[in-house]
């Protein structure tokens, strides 16, 4: 065995259910695909598992109420996990696993610092995501939702040379805000589906985009300034909360379409939606939102935009494989392995 460098640490390892403890607790805040559940149960003999019946997010009490006692949280990126939570529901807590690739929030200090995994999901819902960015360039561009609701309404007459026009896809510059996996997947998909002009901005250049793609890094007031469609794929922290504030969105086109699949919270909605109201933008097509699942007053009422409930991984195929890591990563901690995505 190798010596510890003198002042060195290991990270604190959680402790497995040993043979002779009871049957391990896991909690599950929001009903998951089946395969999750089959898999806690084929895995950890006599696990008792329970879910949230309700179709709604728990409060704190309600949460504390039915979890309290468990080995194993699995959660969604909706339940705040903070630290008074994660003190009451226990000493037994060995493991959060979130149903998101997102976890900013699970208070990871609180967790640490109780010997408490938590783990997420990376990677699985890059092309889910990145497919429901491009849908909303081209409903917000070519006007899909309007021309959804007019045709319902019966107030299409038939076809005319001015009816219904919208903006071209094609040929167009987009903008990318945040270099990660599903900000090159979309910028991929626009480049060679619609031969655009890819411009990006995010912490660092990236050698690979510009090689990939032909893309070209610019600061964030130049990609607002030159894009026909702007997509948000950054992380969500205190540099990036409202990083499109009245200011910049001023800098945007007024033929610019804004598409956010990231995080609500990095765009100002109160500024967005006077933006759109006096089309100083042209359009924004969301899936997520600041207050969510509120929106930000007048955002409903306005026929520039096109809405979806947070359904970016929403696909059979990625919600079911979200499910199996969150369920591989509670197995792993429960028997004593480490966990592959663990983030603290």
């Amino acid at each position: 065995m190798m010596n510890q460098a003198p002042g060195a640490q290991h990270e604190p390892q959680p402790q497995p259910v040993s043979p002779g403890e009871p049957a391990p607790f896991v909690y599950v805040t929001r009903a998951v695909p089946e395969l999750t559940t089959s898999m806690l149960a084929e895995n950890l003999p006599g696990v008792r598992i329970e879910l949230n019946p309700l179709d709604r997010n728990l409060n704190r009490g309600e949460l504390v109420e039915s979890a309290a006692g468990c080995d194993a949280l699995i959660c969604t990126l909706a339940d705040d996990i903070s630290a008074t939570l994660i003190e009451d529901l226990g000493p037994s807590l060995k493991v959060i696993a979130t149903y998101a690739v997102g976890y900013n929030n699970i208070d990871l200090t609180a967790a640490k610092n109780r010997n408490i995994a938590v783990c997420n999901t990376p990677g699985v819902l890059t092309e889910a995501t990145a497919e429901v960015a491009v849908g909303l360039m081209l409903a917000c561009a070519r006007r899909f939702g309007e021309g959804d609701r007019l045709t319902r309404q019966g107030l299409f007459t038939g076809w005319a040379p001015l009816l219904h026009r919208g903006h071209g896809v094609y040929g167009k510059t987009v903008g990318i805000i945040g270099a990660g996996r599903i900000g090159k997947r979309v910028a991929l998909t626009m480049k060679h589906g619609f031969d655009c002009e890819i411009l990006y901005h995010s912490r660092v250049d990236h050698v690979d985009w510009e090689n990939d793609l032909g893309a070209k890094y610019v600061e964030l007031g130049e990609l607002l300034e030159r894009s026909d469609f702007v997509s948000l794929h950054c992380p969500l922290t205190e540099t990036t909360r409202h990083l499109l504030d009245a200011p910049m969105l001023a800098r945007m086109k007024p033929t610019a379409i804004l598409v956010n699949t990231a995080r609500g919270p990095v765009v100002d909605e109160t500024a967005l939606v006077a933006a759109l109201r006096e089309r100083r933008i042209a359009g924004a097509g969301f899936d997520v939102y600041e207050h969510e699942p509120a929106l930000a007053p007048g955002l409903a009422e306005l026929d520039n935009v096109v809405l979806l409930p947070h359904i970016g991984s929403a696909t059979v195929e990625t919600r079911d494989k979200m499910g199996r890591m969150c369920a591989e990563a509670v197995i792993a901690v429960l028997t004593g392995k480490e966990p592959l995505h663990r983030v603290a």
